[in-house]
């Protein structure tokens, strides 16, 4: 179900008209209204190196029942690696592909790198409820060693390791500070399994078996 054209008369938007009623997607053209699910998006998120992947294999393990778990990279692809500052065509698609996964009935829980002022200025954020963010952080020196030991084609070199410390640092101090807040869950001492149960903890609401 494309979010983004009038079941009526097909017309298409780059910007959807919610009304909160329902809610109840508006069409602008021929004033069509189109209920749809407006469900939570989880965004995974944190600097590369920080675990994201990897607890992205056990949350799809643990969660399949209730929720579809993504992974971002496998959408960075070559007509979506624009050159604007926010990769505006990128966090677009992955907003349409999010909203359009939740009229299944699942909210989807995204994992990969991306902070709200990313999402949360898209026409596209009006199709969900809300979207919360969790962060994966680590001590810097251990998330340096995780880099340099990632197999050559991934092409971490020192000044590009240099780079994501930068920004590792960016988001731990500004994480609070965003609208919304990004909360901080630290993997620098805890199993990926650790991880994994406070992740589902976080999604869910609730204590995970084993936890």
């Amino acid at each position: 179900m494309n979010l983004m054209i009038c079941a009526r008369c097909g017309a298409y938007t780059d910007t959807p008209v919610v009304e909160p009623d329902g809610p109840v997607l508006r069409c602008t053209e021929c004033g069509h209204r189109q209920p749809f699910r407006r469900l939570p998006l989880f965004s995974v998120t944190g600097p590369s190196g920080t675990g994201k992947s990897t607890v992205g294999r056990l949350l799809t393990e643990w969660l399949s029942d209730r929720y579809v778990v993504v992974e971002q990279d496998v959408l960075w692809v070559g007509g979506l690696r624009d050159h604007s500052p926010d990769h505006r065509l990128f966090r677009s698609t992955w907003l349409r592909m999010a909203a359009m996964i939740h009229q299944s009935g699942r909210p989807v829980v995204l994992c990969g790198t991306v902070v709200p002022p990313e999402f949360e200025p898209l026409p596209e954020r009006a199709l969900f409820s809300e979207i919360r963010y969790l962060s994966l952080m680590c001590d810097p020196q251990v998330l340096a060693e995780r880099l340099r030991a990632r197999p050559a084609w991934r092409c971490w070199d020192e000044p590009r390791i240099a780079e994501m410390l930068e920004y590792a640092e960016w988001i731990r101090q500004n994480a609070a500070t965003m609208s919304p807040p990004v909360e901080l869950l630290d993997t620098t001492h805890a199993s990926v399994a650790q991880t994994a149960r406070a992740v589902c903890a976080w999604i869910t609401g609730q204590p995970f078996p084993g936890g």
